[in-house]
């Protein structure tokens, strides 16, 4: 739930998405998405408090 406030706060904000391509907006969008969910994993996993 909260990623999904986060993601649309983040992409109302981001301008940086007018100046790059499509494929690189891509990939640093894979790479944000992947980074929240190794983090999403490790809090259930519990390797976090």
């Amino acid at each position: 739930m909260f990623g999904d406030f986060d993601a649309s706060v983040f992409n109302h904000f981001n301008s940086e998405r007018s100046f790059s391509s499509r494929s690189n907006f891509k990939k640093d969008r894979a790479a944000a998405l992947a980074g929240w969910r190794q983090l999403g994993a490790a809090q259930r996993g519990g390797l976090l408090s």
